[in-house]
């Protein structure tokens, strides 16, 4: 997909997804064989739910039925959210993953796998997990000194409300 279609889809569907209280976080067209797939990444800060997909999903679709922004050919439309191990490269990806285990690329220090604690407009405060019984560490890591961050999926985690119960 050329850089000028990129910009002209987003440009008429972020106002859309906007509307629909959710925020456009990636716009990709792949050519499978003859036929073109449009996917649309959406989220916001409470998550989207089934619901709110397939109402922004009919919304762009009679968008772009109105327009010529994806040609005369046939094309599909997919809508979904990011998923369990999205990549965090904006500011409110950081907010949204407060409190998930994350594994960071580092400019000096290589990786790091920490749960965000808070976030701030610098950086980010995290929590290193202990080993081998260790107490967990806190760290500041600066925006400028992440490559890349990624959610990590955690299936045997106890949920604060379990970890409060066990405690009283």
């Amino acid at each position: 997909m050329s850089t000028t279609q990129s910009e002209r889809l987003r440009e008429l569907l972020e106002p859309l997804v906007s509307s629909q209280g959710l925020d456009l976080e990636e716009i990709e067209v792949d050519s499978v064989g003859r036929k073109r797939v449009l996917r649309v990444v959406v989220d916001s800060d409470e998550g989207a739910d089934l619901d709110a997909i397939a109402d922004v999903s009919r919304a762009l679709s009679a968008k772009l039925d109105e327009t010529d922004a994806m040609g005369a050919g046939e094309y599909t439309l997919e809508v979904g959210t990011p998923g369990a191990e999205r990549e965090l490269k904006e500011h409110r990806h950081y907010v949204r993953a407060t409190d998930r285990l994350v594994k960071f690329q580092l400019q000096d220090d290589g990786e790091l796998v920490a749960r965000i604690l808070t976030v701030e407009d610098d950086g980010i405060d995290v929590e290193v997990p202990g080993v081998k019984g260790r107490k967990p560490t806190a760290k500041r890591l600066a925006f400028a000194d992440i490559v890349k961050a990624r959610v990590q999926v955690e299936f045997s985690r106890k949920n604060k409300n379990e970890e409060n119960a066990e405690e009283a």
